[in-house]
């Protein structure tokens, strides 16, 4: 086992099995680009996706095996995404918001529905992931890549910091934090929801005081040690040294921690854990928005994506959770990533996840939210 992989584990509270046991790799057929998409040559695909969420491969392999193009853009936060469809679609055919956000954005209007005899490999989904409270039937989504946003530290700081025994467990340990090198996520209803769950409280409360105590929990908590409020680059700001402490997604600390292991100059140690208090979990999803150009070359690329060798290799690279139940049935998922908790988090842990649910019929609830994290981003600005 990795030294990096080593630290990820014993960093979380140790738990039984695996999904899936790991086995020899089985040889799938390549995905075959159908022949209407075919006769698109010359045709681009404008991808709108979280930065660093796509392996080296996929876009390249997809263009030659089709004979269009794929032009990329990038955005770091949910809250960016909506932002920019509401001002109405500029041209991209293909989006990948989380599930609350694919609920807000159908109650809005933003999403096309899919045709889903142009995606045949959405058999390999794990039934788990489909037919979701936020997209029920995935009329308009379907699910891209799963994980968790907990604990990324730099080791050997925070051992100067705390102590070289202590094990990092709870989110009061990033709270209480005595330096100011500390970064949270962009994500209001992440950083609310743990709020929310330190305060006894559900995490996806409606209840106006609630919100309001768990606001000001987190500008108590965060006046004294949060450097940044990090839009989806958290794990840059540990690599770089000017955090010791990030509240970010899994899959971007595991990168953080490749990219050291094969840098014989970096000298750190990064470990991600799942405070015992709880987490989230969270579903990304492929949709198309509304005003797309290019509607049966995003379902296309869709059901590349959805191909177990396709998506292995994108869950291989960026290491976050697959969604695809035959690239995991098949030993297409590399071993360290399948066999991690981290990753694949089952038992005790799992049943300690929250997932963000949606208020699209409950837009003053929502504004609630808005409103709170308005406040906290100003706060930390200053």
């Amino acid at each position: 086992m990795k030294v990096w992989l080593l630290l990820l584990v014993l960093a979380v509270v140790t738990v039984g099995g695996t999904t899936a046991l790991a086995q020899e790799a089985t040889q799938v057929e390549p995905w075959t680009c159908p022949e209407d998409v075919l006769n698109m040559e010359n045709k681009t695909l404008n991808f709108l996706n979280w930065a660093t969420y796509i392996a080296e491969n996929t876009v390249p392999d997809f263009e030659a095996a089709c004979g269009v193009k794929v032009t990329a853009d990038f955005y770091g936060s949910n809250e960016e995404l909506l932002a920019r469809m509401r001002a109405g679609n500029p041209g991209f055919d293909l989006i990948v918001p989380t599930g609350y956000t694919v609920a807000e954005m159908i109650a809005e209007g933003l999403l096309e529905p899919l045709d889903k005899t142009h995606i045949p490999n959405m058999a390999n989904i794990s039934p788990d992931l489909l037919d979701t409270a936020f997209d029920p039937g995935n009329v308009y989504s379907l699910p891209y890549q799963w994980g968790t946003v907990g604990i990324g530290y730099n080791v050997k700081s925070v051992a100067a910091v705390l102590g070289e025994d202590v094990e990092i467990t709870s989110w009061n340990q990033l709270f209480d934090y005595p330096v100011a090198r500390v970064g949270w996520l962009d994500d209001q209803r992440v950083m609310l929801g743990i709020g929310l769950l330190m305060l006894g409280y559900d995490p996806n409360s409606v209840n106006p005081d609630e919100i309001r105590e768990a606001t000001d929990y987190l500008v108590e908590k965060g006046r004294n040690n949060v450097l940044r409020i990090a839009v989806d680059d958290g794990q840059e700001l540990l690599a770089r040294g000017e955090v010791d402490m990030v509240i970010e997604y899994s899959g971007d600390i595991f990168q953080v921690a490749l990219a050291c292991e094969d840098d014989p100059n970096c000298g750190m140690e990064y470990a991600y854990v799942l405070p015992d208090e709880g987490a989230n979990m969270w579903i990304d999803n492929m949709a198309i928005p509304v005003g797309a150009q290019n509607k049966r070359l995003a379902e296309a690329f869709i059901d590349y994506v959805l191909h177990p060798q396709v998506g292995a290799d994108i869950s291989n690279y960026i290491a976050y959770a697959s969604p695809n139940q035959v690239s995991i049935d098949d030993g297409l998922i590399d071993d360290y990533l399948l066999e991690s908790p981290i990753i694949y988090p089952t038992g005790d842990v799992f049943d300690r996840l929250f997932v963000t649910q949606a208020f699209a019929e409950m837009p003053e609830v929502q504004q609630y939210y808005n409103d709170a994290w308005d406040e906290l981003k100003i706060f930390v600005a200053r």
